[in-house]
């Protein structure tokens, strides 16, 4: 058994909700937001399924800057977090 601790982001996109994880780049949908969790949670089992099969997890998650603390994988930990307006002409 594997613990993964994520960041996850639920917007709405027409008249879908999406859910998304930045640090893996892996995103589902669905018509309501526990719609929406549940179909990235399979899509989240699926891909960890296929990386442990295939023997990549461990080389993934450090890629995408994960650590494994106490054996839980955490995603990096930002130290400031911004949101940026730029005007382009």
């Amino acid at each position: 058994m594997m613990n993964l601790s994520l960041k996850v982001e639920v917007f709405r996109e027409g008249d879908q909700f999406v859910t998304l994880c930045p640090e893996l780049n892996l995103s589902s949908f669905g018509d309501s937001i526990e719609e929406a969790k549940t179909s990235f949670r399979e899509a989240l089992e699926a891909f960890v399924e296929e990386c442990h099969e295939i023997g990549t997890i461990d080389e993934v998650l450090l890629e995408a800057g994960f650590t494994k603390e106490k054996g839980e994988w955490k995603p990096r930990r930002p130290v400031a977090e911004e949101h940026m307006t730029l005007s382009i002409s």
